[in-house]
């Protein structure tokens, strides 16, 4: 392993799988050698554009395949949990896309099945990965801006509500918070960790999932108050304030190619470029992890993912989510 490639697999083969594959193009240790869609077609056109030497028309053929190192999952909220299962049951380690699964119950079915199997498993936070997101956090933890004490973070576009649309669908978990809701309480969670309390509004479709969620974050000495909406739009930048400053990161702030700190009405600009869109630094980390035997990251830990996915259902519980 040490001198060849890593070999992975993606299966789901929707928008996300699209960028991320570009971006695994740009890793040298790495070859996407199969993907699987129900569709052979579909996986035939991926493989083709990707360069993929294998297509499978089902999921556990690709997990069967001996070469295969690790499986990359990127199908609907729905499936993450039974297909992360399996592969990791079939000696696969796995990247499975986020939000990790609908529900804490299965996010800890999950991680008990990478340690059982010995398999290294991760949530797809790639934010997580990008060089400004790890640059501002190693500024805060310097004490730039004093004691952090606000967030202010969203993430919100209007999407597409056509017939078969994934992220209108409840059957697959669709709606704002388990899309990209998650993204905010990420970045409050890796500043402030977990929160004393949670509260959170929703506004409904009408399948009864949320079309839009509003949350504030109480800490001791800290609040964020995190927007998420899938019918309106944002700015998309985040504001991390502290007693001496504040940060601002580069809208989208999810993939943020930089930052700015102000203090005392000076304003310092940090420019960080992502390699490819931003998924190649978590392509890297799990690459890094297999090498170094890992069966998870320290920069987002299972615990990391636990512990994200209980805020999580403690405000799908607060909104009513059909889940």
């Amino acid at each position: 392993m040490k001198n060849q490639k890593i070999k992975w697999g993606i299966i789901g083969l929707g928008n996300i799988a699209h960028q991320f594959a570009t971006d695994l193009l740009l890793i040298e240790d790495a070859d996407l050698l199969a993907v699987a869609s129900r569709d052979i077609l579909k996986a035939d056109e991926f493989a083709s554009k990707y360069n993929a030497a294998k297509t499978y028309d089902s999921y556990e053929a690709l997990f069967a395949d001996q070469e295969v190192d690790i499986v990359y999952i990127a199908t609907p909220h729905d499936s993450h949990a039974e297909l992360s299962i399996k592969a990791l049951e079939s000696g696969k380690h796995v990247l499975c896309e986020k939000p990790i699964a609908l529900s804490y119950k299965d996010a800890g079915r999950m991680i008990e099945a990478s340690k059982k199997h010995n398999k290294f498993f991760m949530e797809a936070f790639w934010t997580r990965f990008i060089p400004a997101v790890q640059d501002v956090l190693t500024k805060i933890e310097s004490g730039i801006i004093g004691e952090p004490n606000y967030i202010k973070a969203d993430f919100a576009f209007i999407g597409n509500d056509e017939e078969g649309s994934r992220l209108f669908d409840k059957n697959r978990g669709g709606g704002a918070l388990f899309d990209i809701g998650v993204y905010p309480l990420f970045l409050s969670y890796i500043v402030f960790g977990i929160p004393k309390e949670i509260m959170s509004k929703a506004v409904y479709h009408k399948n009864g999932i949320d079309l839009q969620t509003s949350m504030i974050l109480q800490y001791e000495k800290a609040q964020a108050v995190l927007h998420s909406s899938i019918v309106s739009e944002s700015d998309m930048k985040a504001l991390i304030s502290g007693t001496q400053g504040r940060i601002e990161l580069n809208s989208p702030w999810f993939m943020a190619n930089g930052y700015s700190i102000f203090k005392e009405e000076h304003e310092s600009i940090y420019s960080l470029p992502t390699l490819g869109k931003g998924y190649a630094h978590e392509i890297i980390e799990c690459n890094n992890c297999i090498r170094n035997n890992q069966i998870e990251s320290e920069f987002w830990s299972h615990q990391n993912s636990l512990d994200l996915s209980r805020i999580v259902e403690e405000i799908k519980t607060q909104i009513q989510l059909p889940f």
